[in-house]
């Protein structure tokens, strides 16, 4: 695919559309396209994460691993895997198979940081993405505690 259509695909995704069209160019660039056959494993449950994936075409089978407790599912075009790779070391908690031809788009760790550090502004609007997630998060687990100490008491 092109730069410009590379870009396009990014800016589908709220997070990484959250860093603005320049952020993304340079991630587009710096980013690695993989190719997998179908039946080809992407990464295993336990394996250290260095980046995200951003399904490109195609379709991947994702099983959980025995820690996630997770059901499968399938991740196909636009999907960004391992988002939280992307910003700090984390491990795997599932698997990815291809299901069929697919291409995915490999962003490390490093040029995602990197690139945050050219782009401060970017790197802020992410933090505060991320920071509203967290507090409806947050809020959402505040009151699924009181509706079950609620239903406790009865």
């Amino acid at each position: 695919m092109a730069l410009e259509d590379d870009i396009a695909l990014f800016e589908k995704v709220p997070t990484l559309a959250a860093l603005g069209k320049q952020a993304l160019r340079v991630l587009a660039i710096g980013a690695e396209p993989r190719k997998l056959q179908a039946g080809a494993v992407l990464y295993y449950a336990g394996d250290a994460a260095d980046g995200g994936y951003l399904v490109q075409r195609g379709e991947l089978l994702i099983e959980p691993g025995t820690r996630s407790g997770g059901e499968e599912y399938s991740a196909g075009p636009g999907t960004l895997l391992g988002e939280l790779s992307l910003i700090a070391d984390t491990i795997s908690s599932d698997t990815a198979i291809a299901r069929e031809p697919t291409v995915v788009i490999r962003i490390s760790r490093s040029l995602f940081h990197k690139t945050l550090q050219g782009y401060p502004a970017a790197a802020r609007r992410l933090r505060d993405m991320m920071a509203g997630r967290l507090e409806r998060s947050t809020g959402d687990l505040k009151a699924m505690r009181e509706r079950m100490m609620r239903k406790d008491k009865r």
